[in-house]
């Protein structure tokens, strides 16, 4: 069989019965050229209306380079001074307290290395309800005044936040008197041949047929309704043939020096040297070994997922209408093409790690005192654990009776605390065990009003024994009720897996100050961490 007849097999038959879902479009490209594309389910399941190549979708955070590719091209065009006016017009969107750090650059901006919390994250503090509407131009300039301070130095660490690129595509605009999608347009689409692609801001308006789906097979598919608008941040929308077209720009100008495509997926690095995995819109990352550069995008009711294998020259699209998660996809995608001897001529090992069939004895609750995080780490079957610390749970391999491992956290246990290494995030920190508590009379003395100054939120703390509700109030309303759990001493966890943006929150932090239920509270997520919180009542 023919390299072409393996991909489109892989991508008719082998990826829709592995990954059961409402509808989808993939593609598979080589050396620039196509080679694979397909497209299968229904982009509205009551209507029984088909995804087609043509079918647009959100791509979301996927935007996020190809604003980066509008940034270089105009600063290579205009010079130094655009890029000294386009960071000025960022400092005065930002909050006085963050904008006149000097090490906040555009290159940290849109590498995830600014320290700003994440705007969509915080709107949760704000009183937002998940399908509220949000605009772009009255609600997100008053959410870019509440993000008070840094919650780690410029250039130390990586934190995703879409504060970064709301704020520099804001600044963009205001540079140039154009808006985004003009200069998108301008600069990349029509170049490129995308020739329906655009940066549509509102969800609840995206162009018909495509709907995007919560659920899954087992409890059924639920249309969800964003409307919510974006920027620069996830506006774009696009097909899979647009998607096609970008493709073989990247393969293109990735081969160019001096072309925007090329500096902009230069290895980026922190602030110490030492090597970072996200710069200009980009993942750096590895699939089997063999280097990637890629992004994502989620909305709730979409996942969507490109990647370039530079060594290879191989390109993979993924584009789906429903919560599936695109990089199982893509990794189940990658590894097979890279095995195909027609397609990579690689070696492929399919040897799997031993599974220890270790049963640790460290499962419980930690926390972080330095980013005020729990972590919560149990153990379902023997070899595997999973630990919490980001709001959802990460799957590690058990090495021996201290350590694990997985892609984003290697932890070992050692004097009653876990010493973990996030090197993605450039984070090594220590968390000690919570010691367990009873649950008691004394939970009451957390219930009360708490008000944060630096962000603009109230939050309310009601129930009794070991069921504690949270809610907040701020400038986006009255938001709804989380339930919340007790970890242990005066550490608690806050729910929250549905919220304006996806992912979401998962689980927040809350930790109250000891004695007698303290005069305040820190509450903080993986996006937007110490925010302190005194109590008012």
């Amino acid at each position: 069989m023919t390299a072409t007849t393996d991909c489109q097999r892989l991508l008719a038959q082998d990826v829709p019965t592995a990954f059961r879902v409402p509808g989808g479009a993939a593609a598979i490209l080589k050396d620039g050229e196509l080679i694979a594309k397909h497209a299968w389910g229904y982009a509205n399941i009551d209507t029984r209306e088909p995804v087609t190549p043509d079918t647009i979708f959100p791509i979301c955070s996927i935007s996020k380079q190809m604003v980066c590719l509008v940034l270089t091209e105009l600063i290579a065009e205009k010079g130094q001074d655009f890029a000294d006016a386009v960071l000025n017009a960022v400092r005065e969107i930002l909050p006085a307290s963050v904008a006149s750090h000097e090490d906040l650059t555009l290159e940290r901006l849109v590498g995830m290395r600014s320290g700003l919390r994440d705007y969509w994250i915080l709107t949760v503090l704000w009183g937002a309800r998940p399908q509220d509407r949000f605009s772009i131009y009255q609600d997100a300039p008053e959410a870019l005044k509440r993000l008070g301070g840094f919650h780690f130095a410029p250039g130390t660490q990586f934190s995703y936040s879409n504060t970064n690129f709301v704020a520099v595509s804001l600044a963009i605009e205001r540079v140039t008197g154009k808006t985004m999608n003009d200069l998108l347009q301008e600069q990349l689409f029509k170049p490129v041949g995308m020739k329906t692609a655009a940066l549509r801001a509102d969800m609840a308006r995206l162009p018909s047929p495509i709907v995007g789906y919560e659920g899954s097979e087992e409890t059924g598919y639920v249309p969800y309704l964003n409307k919510i608008e974006w920027a620069g941040d996830a506006g774009v929308s696009a097909s899979l043939e647009d998607m096609i077209a970008y493709e073989k720009y990247v393969h293109r100008q990735s081969q160019v020096e001096n072309s925007s495509y090329y500096k902009n997926a230069v290895d980026p690095k922190y602030i110490d040297g030492e090597p970072a995995n996200y710069g200009y819109g980009l993942v750096h990352s590895e699939i089997e070994g063999q280097k990637t550069v890629s992004h994502s995008g989620g909305l709730a009711g979409f996942r969507l997922r490109r990647t370039y294998m530079p060594a290879q020259r191989l390109s993979h699209i993924v584009l789906l209408n429903s919560e599936t998660d695109t990089k199982l996809v893509t990794d189940y995608t990658m590894k097979k093409l890279i095995a195909m001897p027609s397609i990579a001529q690689l070696q492929i090992s399919d040897h799997k790690p031993e599974n220890t069939k270790i049963e640790i004895n460290w499962t419980g609750n930690y926390f972080d005192e330095e980013a005020k995080l729990a972590v919560v780490v149990k153990q379902d079957k023997p070899g595997e654990i999973t630990a919490n610390y980001d709001g959802h749970d990460d799957k590690l391999q058990v090495l021996n009776e201290n350590e694990a491992t997985s892609e984003e956290m290697n932890i070992r246990f050692e004097n009653d605390s876990l010493s973990v290494n996030r090197p993605r995030e450039h984070r090594k920190f220590t968390a000690r065990r919570l010691a367990e508590t009873e649950v008691s009379a004394d939970t009451i003395s957390f219930v009360g009003t708490y008000y944060s100054e630096e962000i603009d939120s109230t939050f309310h703390v009601t129930g009794s024994g070991a069921m504690l509700y949270g809610a907040f109030d701020g400038f986006l309303g009255k938001g709804p009720v989380h339930v919340m759990r007790r970890l242990g001493e005066d550490v608690w966890w806050l729910a929250c897996f549905r919220s304006l943006d996806a992912p979401t929150p998962g689980y927040w932090s809350v930790a109250f100050e000891s004695g007698d239920g303290g005069s305040g509270v820190t509450v903080g997520c993986m996006g937007a961490r110490n925010i302190k919180y005194r109590r008012v009542g």
